[in-house]
C-alpha cells in the first residue's frame, strides 16, 4: 500500500464528507478510495471513520490521526513548493475561484495570456459569489472582494473596487437627478440582495460616512441583472465600477451624486498560509496584480475629460 496515498485519501474523504466526492477529487475510483481507507485502518489496528447509510464520523482516534495527516501533507505540500519555486518553472494543477461576473467579464479575458506564457500549467477555474473553504474546496487560490475575516489566509491587493450610483439618460430626464442622500428617497433604487439586505446605501458625503436607506422595485443576487435593468431606464443602481463602467463609457449610464461617494472596496487574492509559495501560484498572483494594478483599466472613463 502507498501509505501517503491512502493518508491522502482519508483526508480526502474527510474533507469533503464521502467517498464519492474525495474520488473525484483525486481522480480515482470510488473503490479505490475506499479500499486505501481500509488498508490504512487494518495497518493501524484502528477504526478511523464510522460509517452509516446517511453520512461518516470521525472516532477518536481518526480524529487525531485526521490532524496529524493533514499536518504530514501539508509539510510535503512545501517541500515541493520549495523546489518548485527554486526552479521557477511553474507547472500542474491551478485551482482558482473567483467572483462570477468578476470572472466573467474581467478574469476570462487573461486566462490565454497567462496560459501562453506558463504553458505548463492547467487552469481550473470555478465561479461562485460565496467565500469557500479553500482547503475543503481544493483551491489553491482564490479572488475576493470586500472585508477580508479569515486570518489564516494570505492576501495580496490586487486593487481598488470603486463603486457608483448611476442611472440611464432616460430615466434621469423623467425623473430628475438626485443631488443628496434626501433625494433617493423620490427615487426607484435598484437594491443588491447581499448589499446590507439590499435596502441600504453607505456614502460618505461632506459630514462623513452614512447608511442611507432606499426603496424600489427590483433586488437582484447578480451584478449583471442590476446593471441591465439600469440601463433599460429602471432606475438608481449602486454598482462596483468593473461592472459599469463600460456603460458609463458609452454613455449608457450616468453617475450621479458625485459630493456621496460609495464606500470603495478591494480585490484581493488569497491563498493558504505557506512558508513555500508555490511557482504557479506566485506567477499567477503576480499577473493579476500586473494585469489589474492601482488604476485599473475599467475605470479609465473616471480620468477622461
Amino acid at each position: 500500500m502507498d501509505r501517503l496515498t491512502a493518508m491522502e485519501a482519508f483526508v480526502k474523504v474527510v474533507e469533503s464528507g464521502s467517498f464519492v466526492a474525495a474520488a473525484d477529487r483525486l481522480g480515482l475510483s470510488q473503490a479505490m478510495v475506499s479500499r486505501y481507507v481500509q488498508d490504512l485502518e487494518n495497518r493501524l489496528g484502528s477504526r478511523l471513520l464510522q460509517r452509516t447509510t446517511r453520512r461518516l464520523s470521525l472516532t477518536d482516534a481518526g480524529a487525531a490521526y485526521f490532524e496529524r495527516c493533514q499536518q504530514v501533507l501539508r509539510d510535503l505540500e512545501e517541500m515541493d513548493a520549495s523546489v518548485a519555486s527554486q526552479t521557477q518553472q511553474p507547472r500542474g494543477m491551478l485551482r482558482v475561484n473567483a467572483p462570477v461576473v468578476f470572472g466573467t467579464r474581467h478574469l476570462s479575458h487573461f486566462l490565454a495570456e497567462y496560459g501562453a506564457r506558463f504553458p505548463e500549467v492547467t487552469i481550473d477555474l470555478s465561479l461562485s459569489d460565496r467565500f469557500i473553504d479553500l482547503v475543503e474546496e481544493g483551491a489553491d487560490l482564490a479572488v475576493r472582494i470586500g472585508a477580508l475575516t479569515d486570518s489564516s489566509l494570505v492576501a495580496r491587493r490586487l486593487c481598488p473596487i470603486r463603486m457608483v450610483i448611476c442611472a440611464s439618460p432616460a430615466y434621469l430626464e423623467r425623473h430628475g437627478r438626485p443631488r443628496t442622500p434626501a433625494d433617493l428617497a423620490n427615487h426607484n433604487c435598484i437594491g443588491y440582495t447581499y448589499t446590507h439586505g439590499g435596502n441600504a446605501w453607505p456614502l460618505t458625503g461632506p459630514d462623513g460616512p452614512m447608511t442611507v436607506p432606499i426603496r424600489g422595485t427590483l433586488r437582484a443576487n447578480h451584478g449583471e441583472v442590476l446593471a441591465q435593468a439600469a440601463i433599460d431606464g429602471l432606475g438608481l443602481v449602486l454598482q462596483p465600477t468593473f461592472i459599469a463602467g463600460e456603460a458609463i463609457a458609452r454613455g449608457a449610464l450616468e453617475p450621479v451624486m458625485p459630493d456621496y461617494l460609495p464606500t470603495e472596496l478591494s480585490a484581493y487574492a488569497v491563498f493558504l498560509s505557506r512558508k513555500f509559495l508555490s511557482a504557479k501560484v506566485r506567477t499567477f498572483v503576480d499577473f493579476l496584480a500586473e494585469k489589474l494594478g492601482p488604476e485599473p483599466y475599467w475605470d479609465r472613463w473616471q480620468r477622461t475629460p
